[in-house]
């Protein structure tokens, strides 16, 4: 093979290594930034981009997705002299890749050594109280001192978050007991607004059966009036017809003297003990008489009605057998 040949195939080798090495790949969602001699030349988004090979140098893949930093507990110690642990999480995204890789050395150990002081800055303000029900409070104030902090490392701080606050073991006991005992006030609250409520509910109960029951009462009573007034009313209406039917007839003296008799047997057989006897007691003898007449009376005209009847039967019977 003669030097020319080989000099040509070094040359292909060379410029083929040289096309690969010219060639760069940028993935979606990451950024790379290129020096040229060792200084900053440009950052290289999503897609494929063309490099001077030997003098162009990339850097690592920057990604540019939102990550999730969770630190370690860190001790804080409130107003009130309390010493805390607590540890929070970080949501970032970097915005710049240039101001990323040249901005701070090591951006997460700084995100967490800035988050780490601005927590005890924030909480030291605060009483063991206010900072167990100030989260948000504390999450919003750290969230814009991050973001203004990391701004000119390219990064942008999107939610920050307490994760756990762990006060001292007494602390935690002592809050145990408290919420035990307001617990148990509330228990006792809602068992005597219970115990009143039914209370309320039986008192009603009862007022609305006594209610009823008047009413009930009431209504049998006018009910047994009216029947009471009806049934005298009939009676009185008996006797007013009998007393009509009786004058109607024209009753004789001795009709009444006889009522007036009965009258008297009937008293006679009561429980009273006294007895009375009737002015006219001596025309007992005629009374007598008059009744006797008056039974003859009534038996003469019986018989003469009886006789009137076979009368009228035998000419019945004679006008059928012709």
């Amino acid at each position: 093979m003669s030097p020319w040949a080989i000099v040509l195939i070094v040359l292909g080798v060379l410029i083929l290594i040289s096309l690969c090495l010219s060639i760069r790949i940028v993935r979606q969602a990451t950024a790379v930034v290129v020096e040229r001699l060792g200084k900053y030349r440009k950052t290289l988004e999503t897609g494929v981009h063309v490099i001077l090979p030997f003098f162009d140098r990339t850097s690592k893949p920057i990604s540019l997705k939102e990550i999730v930093a969770d630190f370690k507990p860190q001790p804080v110690i409130t107003k009130d002299n309390v010493t805390m642990q607590i540890d929070t999480v970080v949501y970032f995204q970097i915005t710049d890749a240039k101001l990323y890789s040249y901005g701070v050395e090591q951006p997460i150990r700084a995100i967490e050594n800035l988050t780490a002081t601005t927590l005890r800055n924030i909480v030291g303000e605060l009483e063991l109280d206010q900072t167990l029900t100030s989260r948000d409070t504390v999450n919003t104030k750290m969230r814009l001192i991050l973001d203004e902090a990391t701004d000119p490392w390219g990064i942008k701080i999107n939610r920050v978050e307490l994760k756990n606050i762990l006060p001292p073991k007494d602390i935690q006991d002592a809050m145990d007991k408290q919420m035990k005992a307001e617990r148990e006030r509330r228990e006792q609250i809602l068992r005597a607004e219970g115990e009143k409520k039914s209370s309320i509910l039986v008192a009603e109960g009862e007022k609305q059966a006594k209610i009823l029951r008047a009413e009930a009462e009431k209504t049998a009573k006018i009910l047994a009036a009216e029947a009471q007034k009806e049934a005298l009313i009939a009676v009185a209406e008996g006797e007013n017809q009998a007393i009509n039917l009786i004058n109607s007839a024209n009753p004789n003296t001795a009709y009444i003297t006889l009522q007036g008799f009965e009258a008297l047997k009937v008293l006679a057989n009561g429980q009273s003990t006294k007895i009375i006897v009737p002015s006219d007691i001596q025309n007992v003898a005629g009374l007598f008489t008059s009744i006797a007449e008056v039974i003859r009376n009534d038996t003469n005209t019986d018989k003469t009605a009886k006789k009137t009847k076979k009368q009228t039967e035998k000419i019945e019977v004679v006008e059928d057998n012709k």
